[in-house]
This record gives C-alpha cells, structure tokens and sequence, in this order.
C-alpha cells in the first residue's frame, strides 16, 4: 500500500496548481488486460520490434497495406472487447473536477476517451481512427471503411493510413504542436505508466520541470524522470487514482 501521506500530499499539489496535465503510456491500459510493447511481457520483448522502416515501406507500396488491412477487417468482429479500467475512470474524475485540463497519451486504444475524458490528446495516434498523411483528416475506421473504403482521401486525394503511428513516421505535426503547448502551460504533471524513454513523449515532463513545474509520477517500477518527481507512487494507476479522487474529494 502507498503511505496515505503521501496520497494527500499528491491531493495537495494537485489543487494547488493552476494547470495540471497527464501523461500516460502502456503501463495504463495493462490493467485493462492490453499487453504492453516493452518490457516484462511486452509484446515486441517475445517477438522482437517492427522493422524500423515501416513508414517508408508504406510509402513506397500503399497497396500492400491496404491489402492486408481488408485481410484483418475479417477478424474485427472477433476481437475481445477491452473496458477502461479504474484508473482510467478516475483521470476522467480529474477531469469532472476541473483539476485535470489535459491528458497526453502515448497509448492508441482508445480507453480514455471511451473513459469519458474529453481533452485527450494522442501522441501516437489512435487505433479507432484513419488519418490522411498529407491533409490530415481523420476519421473513425467504421466511418470510413462504411462511406469511403478507399487508400485516396476524399478531400484532397493523398494517401489514408490507420491513425497510429508507423516506426519512421513523423508525428503528426497538430498533434506533436498540441503537445509541446499543453507542456509550456503546465505546472504539475502527472507521468503514469509509461518508462518516459520514448521520444517525443519523453521530452513533455522535462519541459515541465526546466520551467519549474512540479512532477507526480504514478508507475510500480523505477524510471528515467523518477529523479525528478516531487512524489513517487510505486503502486499501478487502477489503485492509486481512484484512492486518489477519494482523498481530493474529501479536501474539497
């Protein structure tokens, strides 16, 4: 269990600060039964990373990608369903209470926003969604595979690809721009289950700090910025938040 001390001491920051963001990776969805990347479990640790060049190769053969996108669609219906998970509801607590203004995730399932969060920006894109690369209109893959089913963009004929981000491929330039603001307002930000090595990700909390904000991270294992963190909560983030909402709600 974590020191109840430290809980209110969290609470504490929290509502003191004007601006409190979040920053979240696979560590999150885990306890939604999502199998992480990295790491113990992960699962480019069991079958080795993608190549680093997929971006180019998508470029070089759409007609390839989207072959294979048609030989998947067979399986969606299959798919299990995954739920948010506790501490996914409890961001979108933060949220409700007008604490939380903005949550940055590096994660591409979709679970905040099905949380409820409405200020979620994805870093990485979002498995639910297809995006043009060169307008950059995005829509959701039922909408799309329904109304248009087509690799040229209805609005300016350049090429569509799923939402999240190839290995080679530059973040979007709206989302990456969203993300670097987000950090320059914030003066308390939460890092929760993510190692914060993977760039640009990585950066937000730094950028954070080098302006005199305050660090909270939320992960059961030691990090690169837990150094850096004024609170350290080595407990996962389906515990902690809700514990957390409960301590803040009787502050208020």
């Amino acid at each position: 269990m974590v020191d109840h001390s430290n809980i209110e001491k969290t609470a504490r920051i929290l509502l003191n600060s004007k601006y409190v963001t979040a920053l979240t990776g696979a560590g999150v969805s885990v306890e939604s039964g999502i199998r992480p990347f990295r790491g113990p479990g992960g699962l480019w640790t069991e079958r080795g990373e993608p190549p680093l060049n997929g971006y180019q190769r998508f470029l070089e053969d759409p007609d390839i990608y989207w072959d294979n996108i048609k030989k998947r669609r067979q399986n969606f219906p299959n798919r299990k369903k995954v739920n948010p998970n506790p501490g996914h509801y409890a961001l979108y607590q933060l949220e409700q209470l007008g604490i939380l203004k903005t949550l940055i995730t590096q994660n591409i399932d979709d679970l905040h926003n099905v949380a409820g969060n409405k200020n979620v920006i994805e870093i990485h894109g979002n498995s639910k969604k297809m995006r043009c690369i060169s307008c950059g209109t995005r829509w959701s893959r039922e909408q799309y595979y329904s109304d248009i089913d087509s690799k040229y963009c209805p609005n300016c004929m350049g090429i569509v690809k799923g939402d999240t981000v190839m290995f080679g491929e530059p973040i979007p330039k709206d989302v990456l721009d969203q993300c670097f603001l987000e950090a320059k307002k914030t003066d308390c930000m939460i890092v929760a289950g993510t190692s914060a090595v993977v760039q640009p990700a990585a950066s937000l909390p730094l950028i954070v700090k080098r302006r005199g904000g305050t660090l909270i991270e939320v992960n059961p294992m030691s990090t690169e910025i837990s150094d850096y963190c004024k609170v350290v909560i080595r407990q996962p983030s389906g515990i902690f938040f809700p514990q957390l909402i409960n301590v803040i709600n009787k502050m208020k």
